[in-house]
């Protein structure tokens, strides 16, 4: 289910893309008043404006409730057990108690002329 709706969510997200490059910007509306041939476009003398918008409004709100949806799916992911059943919280509280019993190793001292690095002069 988690895969259908992300791939609609992307398939929402090309279509948005498109038709905002599809739509045209404000200066455009100036070339109609000189005759630019509005009134002779498949959408009516009002061109593409009103129903690309109402188009990308509908993409949005799809893309909205498809953002939402993925959200709901990740919090249930996160939120869910780990690991052969055991919750994060038990593996971080064994984690930290695992490191407590580990040993402490010392520090070994390199004698000065067997090192890699010349000493400073």
């Amino acid at each position: 289910m988690e895969t259908l709706v992300l791939a609609v969510h992307v398939l929402l997200a090309a279509a948005i893309i498109a038709l905002v490059l599809l739509q045209q910007g404000k200066g455009a509306e100036a070339g109609a008043s000189f005759g630019a041939g509005a009134s002779q476009t498949v959408f009516g003398s009002k061109g593409t404006g009103s129903f690309l918008s109402r188009m990308t409004a509908v993409m949005a709100t799809g893309l909205f409730v498809t953002s939402f949806i993925l959200a709901v799916y990740a919090k249930e992911q996160a939120s869910s057990v780990t690991e052969a059943g055991v919750p994060a919280a038990e593996l971080i509280e064994s984690a930290a108690q695992q490191a407590e019993t580990l040993p402490v190793l010392e520090e070994q001292k390199v004698p000065a002329g067997d090192a890699d690095v010349p000493p400073a002069e």
